[in-house]
């Protein structure tokens, strides 16, 4: 049996365990448990295609293995966790609580708030279309088409810990505005599966001139979540699109 060659896969399994306790935690409406688990998840997703690239293992049943990882991890929780953020929105504007869990100590029937919440399902169903194209596209060995899973994973994740750890009323006034919650919802979704070039933050060599683009992303990125903490992580994904949309045209100018 060669042990080496499923090295990653078990990474790869690592990412699936996380994914499926954090939904346990995100049907709870344990924001902050389930981001941490997330992020555990999406760190093992990293490094279980450097690991295969390292050990050069790569090969099919790894490539679905990971999506299937992926689909739990970054389609399943960040779908509960919108439904669960929207449902507690509801509550913070209608009824003054932001809290799922006090919202349960006052004894509220959350079946009477379910009903647009639903659309915070849309990640998931696009987060798995966009999985299965990923599979097969070969555009997307360099580059991603199309926003990647773990980018608007950790946008929605972001929500409510920005709600939790933010005093800025008008920025929770806005994260809690069920409008913006379904603009975001269906804008993310569709981001998923546009034809939107975006660049990879994989390496093929370290010279900057090379990977301006990267290096750039990377230091703003920094500063960012110094000086905005859990804010800049929604900052730093629409960076993360505006800097891949003015490389895609800078590119096309280049040949015209």
């Amino acid at each position: 049996m060669n042990i080496k060659k499923h090295i990653p896969n078990i990474i790869t399994l690592g990412n699936l365990l996380c994914g499926t306790i954090a939904t346990i935690y995100a049907v709870r409406g344990d924001f902050y448990t389930t981001a941490i688990l997330v992020g555990i998840g999406i760190v093992f997703d990293f490094f279980d295609g450097f690991v295969a690239r390292l050990l050069q293992v790569q090969g099919e049943f790894g490539k679905q293995l990971d999506s299937l990882a992926d689909m739990v991890t970054s389609g399943v929780v960040p779908g509960i966790v919108m439904v669960q953020f929207m449902l507690s929105s509801t509550l913070y504007n209608q009824l003054g609580v932001s809290s799922w869990d006090a919202a349960l100590d006052m004894g509220l029937n959350i079946d009477n708030w379910f009903s647009y919440e639903v659309l915070g399902l849309l990640l998931t169903l696009f987060a798995g279309y966009r999985l299965a194209k990923f599979n097969i596209d070969e555009r997307q060995s360099d580059s991603f088409i199309g926003l990647p899973t773990p980018a608007m994973n950790l946008f929605v994740l972001s929500l409510p810990l920005i709600s939790e750890y933010t005093t800025n009323i008008l920025i929770q006034d806005i994260i809690h505005n069920k409008y913006v919650l379904i603009v975001i919802t269906i804008l993310l979704s569709v981001l998923m599966v546009s034809e939107v070039k975006l660049f990879s933050l994989k390496f093929k060599n370290y010279a900057f001139n090379k990977n301006i683009f990267k290096y750039t992303f990377l230091l703003l990125s920094i500063a960012l979540l110094i000086t905005l903490k859990f804010v800049a992580i929604p900052v730093i994904i629409l960076l993360y699109i505006l800097l891949s949309v003015f490389k895609n045209l800078k590119k096309e100018a280049v040949k015209n």
